[in-house]
């Protein structure tokens, strides 16, 4: 089964997020915001792909508090989950933001909120999971 980790502090965003990627994507789901626990699900290979929100907004990581932008350059720089896809999820997407936001964190691909193409949303997904 592919788990799909979504890294997100909107619980109603989570909901609908999970309810989209299970009944239309078949896929599995867990959601966290707690920074520990994506770098230790990532480096255990407990998920496949990972749905980064940008703008975390309680999220801590040694004692600093970072985004989904650092979060995911700091997946990016350990070989052992460089190669986990990652996209980058956010509701602040003004022209030129998704090339800044993709080239400042490493990410691989980005979705706006809210999603309104629910199959292009569980597509875009499956079309970056490793085959």
């Amino acid at each position: 089964m592919t788990t799909v980790l979504i890294v997100e502090d909107d619980p109603i965003n989570l909901r609908v997020f999970s309810k989209i990627l299970t009944k239309r994507g078949g896929l599995e789901v867990r959601g966290t915001e707690d920074v520990e626990e994506v770098m230790r699900a990532a480096q255990a290979g407990e998920v496949d792909i990972i749905l980064m929100d940008v703008s975390l907004a309680h999220s801590v990581y040694q004692g600093k508090a970072v985004d989904g932008i650092k979060i995911t350059q700091m997946l990016k720089a350990d070989p052992n989950t460089a190669h986990l896809p990652i996209i980058l999820v956010t509701a602040h997407a003004m022209e030129g933001d998704r090339e800044t936001f993709l080239k400042q964190s490493g990410a691989d691909g980005y979705i706006s909120k809210p999603v309104v193409d629910h199959q292009g949303f569980v597509n875009q997904i499956l079309t970056l999971l490793p085959q």
